[in-house]
């Protein structure tokens, strides 16, 4: 038995936030010290670095739980399926609900069962639950609920990502910019019709010395609160990191699959950083010895920034929904799936449309 995609919906919150936003913020270093820099260089860096032009922010009304729950019922309502037939609903995010103003996570009850509630499904078996696991939060949910297809515990499973970043950001931190909100979900059903589905799969957990490159840690303004935490990364052995183990993971699991490398048609990966997933796909390819194909990777970034769990799951909504001009998804197209975050976790699979 196999897992086949049968439904996927997004949530684009309508809020652009571009780059001029943040240039009356003041940014400081670790030390508590302003920037020298005028904040136009600032986000030029930002931009020339990351791609990221403009993000979106939910609007003041919204939590993640709220924006999970419209990707989910689009996500249920593409692929045509009743929700009281669902057997899991898998929802991962890192922070919880974080209403606008406040600093307080808001996890319990947990997202998935709010997201339940407001779907009104009535089926008392199935089984509501949260998924921490850093950017990579949403793969882990997929290939969970695969792992509960194949076992034929489950027939049907939704799985959510969504994020909002901006509520748990230092707005003196630089790295602030990068940051931004979204809920990505789709509906996974048992497949014996077709070869279509997940072919293999792949998590790893690197925390011996890796653990901490993302953390809470406190504001870069010695004024504010100290006890207040906002997300923290050390950027270069982020990058360092994953240029390195990302390409090593991905290669693994798509060997696993059985596929020659001349048949993958796309590769679809965290939004986290356009230089950093550019530098990990042509990685990825010297691993074979070949070149990297034009057009492998598809990227929103600089549109939509790094929503974190949102990212993957919004992009293959776009791209199925033809969305994005030059990417298409195909019927037996092959295409590997892999993400990167706080953990520090590593996942990937590859699966057959």
């Amino acid at each position: 038995m196999k897992s086949k995609i049968t439904g996927v919906g997004n949530y684009i919150p309508s809020e652009t936030i571009t780059n001029l936003f943040f240039d009356r913020h003041i940014f400081m270093n670790e030390e508590g010290e302003n920037l020298k820099e005028d904040n136009s260089v600032i986000t030029n860096k930002l931009k020339k670095i990351t791609g990221i032009e403009e993000r979106r922010y939910a609007s003041n009304d919204q939590t993640a739980s709220d924006l999970g729950f419209i990707a989910a019922k689009a996500a249920i309502e593409n692929s045509g399926i009743d929700p009281e037939t669902l057997d899991y609903i898998i929802f991962a995010h890192n922070f919880g609900d974080v209403k606008f103003g406040t600093i307080q996570s808001d996890a319990v009850p947990s997202l998935a069962s709010r997201v339940k509630h407001l779907l009104q499904i009535e089926n008392n078996f199935c089984v509501a639950y949260d998924l921490l696991f850093g950017c990579p939060g949403w793969i882990e949910g997929v290939i969970q609920a695969n792992a509960f297809i194949k076992s034929g515990i489950a027939k049907k499973c939704l799985v959510i990502g969504a994020e909002t970043l901006s509520r748990v950001v230092d707005i003196h931190d630089r790295d602030s910019m990068i940051y931004a909100d979204g809920a990505g979900a789709v509906v996974l059903e048992a497949n014996s019709d077709d070869d279509s589905g997940i072919k293999s799969h792949l998590s790893a957990s690197y925390t011996l010395k890796e653990k901490d490159f993302l953390n809470f840690a406190k504001s870069y303004n010695n004024d504010s609160c100290q006890d207040t935490k906002y997300i923290k990364m050390d950027g270069r052995k982020i990058y360092e990191f994953a240029l390195i183990k990302v390409p090593e993971a991905m290669k693994q699991c798509f060997d696993q699959s059985g596929y020659s490398i001349d048949q993958l048609d796309k590769i679809i990966i965290h939004q986290a950083n356009e230089k950093m997933d550019e530098a990990i796909v042509q990685r990825f390819y010297q691993l074979y010895g070949v070149p990297t194909p034009s057009d492998i990777m598809p990227m929103v970034i600089s549109k939509l920034g790094n929503s974190s769990v949102a990212t993957i799951p919004t992009l293959l909504t776009m791209i199925l929904n033809n969305e994005l001009p030059n990417h298409q998804i195909k019927k037996n197209d092959i295409v590997l799936f892999a993400s990167v975050g706080a953990g520090m976790n590593i996942n990937a699979f590859v699966y057959k449309f």
